[in-house]
Formats: C-alpha cells, sequence, structure tokens
C-alpha cells in the first residue's frame, strides 16, 4: 500500500487527486493538507466526498510528512515547493510537484516567466518531466517529478510526433488553446466571477502566457531544435477542458495516410492517447472526467500547412490523473491502476 500525502488537498486540482485516489487499489492517503482549512472535515470542503473520505484537513508541514508517507503531491502555487525542498526530504520520500516550479531547466527563463526567485535551483537538473507518453523510463527511477500543466500537456503532445519526425516547421507553430474556468484555480477572483466569465472569451497573457516557455522547451527537445512559437490561451464559459488548435507548416508534401502512421507509430500503444478517424476532430466534451487525450488533425494543402487538434480534461489528464499515473509509473504499478476513468456524457 503506497502512503500519500497531499497539500494543497482543497484546491481543484487537489480535490481531483483526491477523487481519483480514493478509487485506487493500492494507495492510502494519510495527509490531507490544507492551509486554508486545518482542522476542518475534508468532506465539509468537498460534499461529492461525503461518507467517502472521514479526515480532517491538516497543514502543509512538507518535513513531517516526508517521514510519514512513501509520496508527496503538492497542488500548490509556484514558488511553494521549491521554498520547502531539501536533500533530507527527499531522501524520505518522493516528489510529485503540479507547480511550474521544476518544469523548466533554466532557471534565468524560470524566474522571467514567472517573476519569482526560485528557492531551490539545485533540484532543477535532478527533477524529470513528467510527460508518461515522452519520459516514461526516467519517470519510474525519479525522487522529484514535475507534473506538467494543462495547456502544455495538451500543447506539446498534440504535435509532438510531427516534431521529433521534422515533419513541421516549429517556428512557424501557433498555438490557439481554451480552457474551461477550473484551470484559473479554486481561489475568489473578479475575473471568474458567473458574470463575468458566462456568455463570453476573452483570450488572456497573449505573447506573455507563461506555459510558453514550457511548450517550447518540450518540442526543443523533441526536434533538436530552438524553437519559437505563438501561444494564445483563451478563457472560455465551461467548467473543465482544453481544446488546443496548433498551425504549422509542413516541411515536405505528405499524405493523410502518412501522418496518421506518425501518430500512430508513436501513440498507438499509449492507453491514453486516443488518435481519431479522419475528418473526426476532438471536443473537450468526449473527454471530461477522464485521463484520455483526443488527437486529430486535418491538412490543409492549399497553405501547406497542418492543423493539429488536441483535448483533454485539465483537471485529470492536465493535472491530477497525469500526476497519479506519474505515480503508478514511480512505484511500479500498472500505469492506469486507478485511472480507468470513462469520460462522462452529458
Amino acid at each position: 500500500m503506497i502512503k500519500v500525502g497531499i497539500i494543497g488537498a482543497t484546491g481543484y486540482a487537489g480535490g481531483e487527486l483526491v477523487r481519483i485516489l480514493s478509487g485506487h487499489k493500492n494507495v492510502k492517503i494519510v495527509w490531507y493538507g490544507s492551509r486554508s482549512y486545518i482542522d476542518q472535515k475534508y468532506a465539509d470542503v468537498y460534499r461529492n466526498l461525503f461518507q467517502i473520505v472521514d479526515a480532517v484537513c491538516m497543514d502543509d508541514n512538507m518535513e513531517e510528512l516526508a517521514s510519514l508517507v512513501d509520496v508527496i503531491f503538492t497542488a500548490t502555487p509556484q514558488g511553494f515547493c521549491a521554498s520547502l525542498m531539501k536533500e533530507e526530504i527527499l531522501q524520505r520520500t518522493k516528489i510529485i510537484d503540479l507547480s511550474a516550479d521544476f518544469r523548466i531547466k533554466d532557471v534565468n527563463v524560470y524566474e522571467k516567466w514567472y517573476g519569482i526567485e526560485h528557492k531551490s535551483p539545485q533540484f532543477i537538473e535532478e527533477a524529470v518531466y513528467g510527460l508518461c507518453e515522452v519520459n516514461r523510463e526516467q519517470i519510474q527511477g525519479a525522487r522529484l517529478v514535475a507534473n506538467p500543466g494543462c495547456y502544455t500537456t495538451c500543447s506539446i503532445l498534440t504535435a509532438y510526433p510531427l516534431a521529433k519526425e521534422g515533419l513541421i516547421d516549429l517556428n512557424t507553430l501557433i498555438i490557439d488553446a481554451k480552457s474551461g474556468t477550473s484551470g484559473a484555480g479554486r481561489g475568489a477572483k473578479v475575473a471568474n466571477l458567473f458574470c463575468e466569465v458566462n456568455e463570453n472569451m476573452k483570450a488572456y497573457g497573449v505573447a506573455t502566457h507563461r506555459h510558453t516557455p514550457e511548450i517550447e522547451e518540450q518540442l526543443g527537445y523533441a526536434s533538436g531544435k530552438d524553437v519559437v512559437l505563438s501561444f494564445t490561451p483563451h478563457l472560455v464559459p465551461m467548467n473543465r477542458g482544453i481544446l488546443a488548435t496548433e498551425y504549422a507548416k509542413l516541411t515536405r508534401d505528405v499524405t493523410w495516410e502518412e501522418i496518421r502512421a506518425v501518430y500512430d507509430q508513436y501513440y498507438q500503444k499509449e492507453r491514453f492517447i486516443r488518435v481519431l478517424d479522419q475528418g473526426v476532430f476532438p471536443e473537450t466534451k468526449w473527454v471530461e472526467g477522464s485521463n484520455y487525450l483526443d488527437v486529430g488533425f486535418q491538412i490543409d494543402s492549399r497553405t501547406g500547412r497542418i492543423i493539429m487538434m488536441g483535448a483533454i480534461d485539465n483537471l485529470v489528464k492536465g493535472a491530477a490523473g497525469q500526476a497519479v499515473q506519474n505515480m503508478n509509473l514511480m512505484f511500479g504499478q500498472k500505469e492506469s491502476e486507478g485511472l480507468e476513468l470513462v469520460p462522462m456524457f452529458p
């Protein structure tokens, strides 16, 4: 039995971790950390877990927690995990960090885009980027995993096979992505009020969104080249979901069947990536509540471009589900354990 502690258990990603891990046959959650709700019943915060979770919220003492559990999930704001990370902690437990603290290998890039000082840069090189379908072998032996974010997971995996095979010019890549409001977190913000979001769609972080360098870095590893791309996120009035539509110049003439063969080469055996049939394109509704990524594409022979599309649930494959997938790899579990979640409809 894997003993688990969660810091940030009452945020949306933390709540999703609890929901998923409650159905994992080899996990026991022993610490529900939440600075905002210390000593309150967890099921009073998330009543969907009434009579399922009988525990109270505890604090965020990582040092104490490290001696009690096999793995700690930190579903916390940027800077928190890095501020507490010590070698003594990693010697006692494993860490899966859902923030961006250890995702970007260049600390100067991290500090520029996130606007904060990195408190433990000595662990950046060791941290494994937790994109399971790409870094599976490294994750299996990791002490510290940097769990990718929702936009980045969807954007990277949608283009990854074509980037790896050199079929797209990555410096022409434009990513237009939409997210449900849960991606902004559970904190109270005027911009996320119902009246602000409902019947509205808006772009934000235009040319400045902090996930941009993460996507560039990972697609750079795939292609072996420096990558500069355009990434524009949008907020849409739905609870869950990411839809990324990506445009790039093809490097040579190809048929639909050739592109499909490349996607199949990389993803045919992947449990949680579904490459759609010709003429069928991803929709957020068809992955909601699941750990799936749906991928589709269309060649535009008139412009010499390819249009790639991906859809995920931002709280599952884009956060908690992927974190559990990483945990399964780190502890030699069946990779899909606890994640056999059929998408919800409607």
